[in-house]
């Protein structure tokens, strides 16, 4: 059984909450997720030891693990309506 994940920025890397959250686009806009799933679902994504700092901002930043992916990217845009 093969996991995806996104690559690595580095085992010290600090993760932005920008960074969190185009991370968590990309995942939707691949249907690898749904924006109605909690966000503890990008943890399958995120390597293990770098999870620790993504929730720590998730965190920081007033977000709960349990909250949807929709609520961490915000709305959509589009380009053509």
């Amino acid at each position: 059984m093969s996991v995806n994940t996104v690559p690595s920025i580095n085992y010290y890397s600090y993760y932005s909450l920008d960074i969190i959250q185009d991370e968590a686009r990309r995942l939707v806009e691949r249907g690898m997720v749904s924006r109605q799933q909690p966000i503890y679902t990008l943890c399958q994504y995120i390597p293990a030891r770098e999870w620790v700092c993504v929730e720590c901002e998730l965190e920081k930043c007033d977000f709960l693990l349990r909250d949807r992916i929709g609520d961490l990217i915000g709305r959509e845009q589009w380009e053509n309506d």
